[in-house]
């Protein structure tokens, strides 16, 4: 839910608000998010146990973080996210509070009062932020949509689908694997 702004909210704005509280920024408009359920927690370890796992075990430079972790993602003081899980290749992006520009992956997963973010607002600033490949994962609907920003290419998938990577050459993800 946007909180309504007589002046553009800022960074400042984030770390001011009461401990526990969690809110993102975009273009200066604050939305405060409601905790996960407990379905969105369980896909949310999975993916991230999974995307961990493999870059690690090809010994690659990109790291991957869960919410709540910062992406301050136009380098400005308006655009403040926590994506479910970010995957970042550029270690020149990170810094002691979060990832300062565009990650290389996002995931979100969808909770009934981030339809219309996932969706919309935030499939669009993903995009123009640089963004190279953007998931929405949506347990109401069994969906997974795919955007690989870098290609043009988007897909539909079902949670009994395999989804391949696109920043990766050789990572699947198995949905019909994840337990919830």
């Amino acid at each position: 839910m946007a909180l309504p702004a007589t002046t553009p909210y800022t960074i400042d704005d984030i770390y001011a608000l009461p401990e526990g509280e969690r809110a993102e920024l975009i273009d200066g408009q604050m939305y405060m998010m409601a905790p996960p359920s407990r379905k969105h927690q369980e896909i949310a370890s999975e993916l991230f146990t999974g995307i961990s796992s493999y870059i690690k075990s090809k010994g690659g430079s990109c790291k991957s973080y869960f919410a709540p972790f910062a992406v301050f993602l136009n380098e400005d003081d308006k655009n403040y996210v926590e994506p479910d899980i970010s995957v970042v290749c550029d270690k020149s992006k990170l810094t002691d509070k979060g990832c300062s520009g565009a990650p290389d992956w996002i995931i979100e997963i969808v909770s009934p009062g981030s339809r219309r973010m996932d969706y919309f607002i935030k499939l669009f600033k993903y995009r123009t932020a640089g963004v190279r490949e953007y998931w929405i994962v949506d347990p109401e609907k069994n969906r997974i949509t795919v955007y690989n920003f870098e290609s043009e290419d988007t897909g539909d998938y079902t949670f009994a689908d395999s989804v391949k990577v696109g920043i990766f050459d050789d990572l699947s993800i198995d949905f019909g694997k994840i337990t919830f």
